[in-house]
């Protein structure tokens, strides 16, 4: 891997791009292919059942809830581990609600694998965004897009005509909802925490960020390298059972004043025709930040590396692009 020295973290030679490899099977190969066969018409079938039809019938929050968990169970994610800062296990249904994201909040979650939105999906419904290195401001998503661009290769700017928000105005428009932020805006393998978007910076002073890192074992079913669709399925429905880290931080507000300069693009997305040529920022603003925008994207990083036990990389979308070029050019 030589090649791709150049996409390691210079600090700590961490390479979050790289695939994570593997384990061979060996003489429980064709137990394996056996699950495989098994599983793969089931969760296929699962899928299409609940994004063509359940999603759009009135079966109620518990109903989509239930029919999340039968996709991921079928793959067999059985077991999740969560963890709440500051809560002991146990505790948290008695008297620390107030610890997880409730209506009105933004999780910053890290992003390794289409089962983040998944999971997120399934526990908290949230209003999904993507963010873009580009723009302080997010594109709204749905959960099937969210899971499609853990596939996706990375993007430094938004698609031609997107709507693009502030945070500020997601939370005005659906105050029942919890909005989930991917920072990072594309998929890791799980070992390092790339640079933020800014997008975190238009969210409300009142509404509370909550860093939620996800850990997956084994650590085989990450995407950090797009169109990985054979690749993930394989590694998602041939293993016995596979286990979610959750790891939930203390929730941190916004404390920076957005830059005057920043005031007419965020208030030309209160309309619902704003275009993307309106609301995306120069580049200029979007390398500029005061101390305190700095500093909220420094607690925000660092909550997720603790929660992840790795380390905040110098990375970012830019070299995630010059990677995926160079994986694509030597697999041709």
């Amino acid at each position: 891997m030589e090649k791709y020295s150049q996409y390691r973290d210079r600090a700590s030679g961490i390479a979050p791009f790289l695939p994570v490899p593997t384990v061979s099977a060996g003489i429980y190969y064709p137990f394996h292919l056996f699950l495989f066969c098994i599983r793969l018409p089931l969760l296929l079938a699962a899928i299409v059942t609940y994004f063509l039809f359940l999603q759009w019938l009135p079966i109620g929050s518990l109903g989509k809830k239930a029919s999340l968990w039968l996709i991921l169970g079928v793959p067999g994610i059985w077991w999740i581990d969560l963890q709440v800062d500051g809560v002991k296990k146990g505790s948290l249904a008695q008297q620390h609600r107030s610890r997880v994201p409730q209506p009105q909040s933004i999780i910053a979650c890290s992003s390794t694998s289409p089962i983040d939105a998944l999971y997120l999906a399934a526990i908290f419904d949230p209003i999904f965004t993507a963010s873009y290195p580009s723009t302080r401001l997010v594109q709204s998503i749905t959960l099937f897009q969210a899971v499609l661009n853990a596939f996706n290769r990375p993007r430094s700017h938004p698609p031609p005509g997107a709507c693009l928000y502030d945070l500020e105005t997601l939370v005005r428009r659906h105050p029942n909802r919890v909005i989930a932020v991917f920072p990072e805006c594309t998929t890791t393998n799980g070992r390092g925490i790339l640079s933020l978007s800014q997008s975190l910076l238009t969210a409300p002073r009142t509404s509370k960020i909550f860093p939620i890192n996800l850990r997956y074992t084994p650590p085989d079913i990450t995407t950090p390298v797009p169109a990985s669709y054979t690749k993930f399925l394989w590694n998602l429905t041939s293993q016995p059972t596979h286990w979610i880290r959750v790891r939930i931080a203390e929730s941190l507000q916004n404390t920076s004043r957005p830059p005057a300069k920043d005031t007419k693009s965020t208030e030309s997305v209160h309309d619902d025709t704003a275009s993307s040529s309106d609301t995306l920022l120069g580049s200029e603003d979007a390398e500029g930040m005061n101390s305190a925008e700095r500093m909220v994207l420094d607690k925000v990083a660092e909550a997720l590396a603790r929660l992840g036990r790795v380390k905040r990389v110098g990375l970012g979308v830019q070299d995630k692009i010059g990677f995926v070029n160079a994986w694509t050019r030597r697999r041709r």
